[in-house]
């Protein structure tokens, strides 16, 4: 019996080390972020802005881009009726009508007709270059921060380490690992944070471009099929 106390005591007694333990073990992401003192969670906060800035880029220029890509595909047979019957004004309302990229080329294209087709030519290419470049409006902001952002949390990864050696250094050569612990916080939080931001901001890019290169494409169809019927013989 006094052994068999003994044992269930022994047992209780680790059951309540591990659970300990597994408590001790246990970190969650803001104590982590605390952990990592005054220079890793001013790195942190700089990450976290980035990110934001970059979600609101990628979403503000999706629903533009989306709402660019919307054209009635019977807009170009109409377009053609109204040419082919010499209806320029009324093209030029149902262009301004649609409110498109698409439309906004062929509503320049219409208002050269009359001469030569590579003056009418050149006018929807400049007219194009500048629909592109609205598309592409701070899209490049989000390269920048792909590529920023795991280079300040290496940043952050390099001040951690210096902390972490100088904390070393004034430790009088012994090594204790809650001294240590700050600099290392600071070196690992702001390295996953930054490749985080970094990743999701550069799946973003690639997003948007791919989005973008379907509009013009859009773009450049259009283009073409409105000079071919200015080139149909009469």
């Amino acid at each position: 019996m006094l052994y068999t106390a003994m044992l269930k005591t022994a047992q209780e007694g680790t059951e309540l080390l591990t659970d300990e333990e597994s408590v001790e073990k246990t970190l969650s992401i803001i104590e982590l972020i605390k952990s990592g003192g005054t220079a890793g969670q001013v790195i942190i906060l700089l990450l976290f802005v980035l990110l934001l800035v970059a979600s609101y880029i990628y979403f503000e220029r999706l629903f533009a881009i989306k709402s660019a890509s919307k054209v009635d595909t019977n807009f170009m047979n109409q377009i053609k009726d109204h040419v082919s019957n010499g209806k320029i004004d009324s093209a030029q309302v149902l262009c301004a009508q649609i409110n498109s990229p698409v439309s906004r080329l062929i509503s320049k294209g219409i208002s050269r007709i009359g001469k030569p087709l590579e003056d009418i030519n050149t006018a929807i290419e400049n007219a194009g270059r500048l629909e592109v470049y609205g598309l592409e409006r701070n899209v490049s902001v989000l390269a920048t921060i792909s590529g920023a952002a795991p280079m300040i949390g290496f940043l952050g990864t390099v001040v951690g380490m210096i902390l972490a050696i100088f904390e070393l250094a004034n430790a009088g050569g012994t090594i204790q690992m809650d001294v240590l612990a700050s600099g290392l916080y600071t070196a690992m939080t702001t390295t996953v944070a930054g490749l985080i931001v970094g990743i999701v901001s550069y799946i973003c890019y690639n997003h948007l471009v791919a989005r973008t290169n379907k509009v013009i494409h859009q773009m450049e169809a259009n283009s073409v099929e409105f000079l071919d019927l200015l080139n149909e013989p009469i």
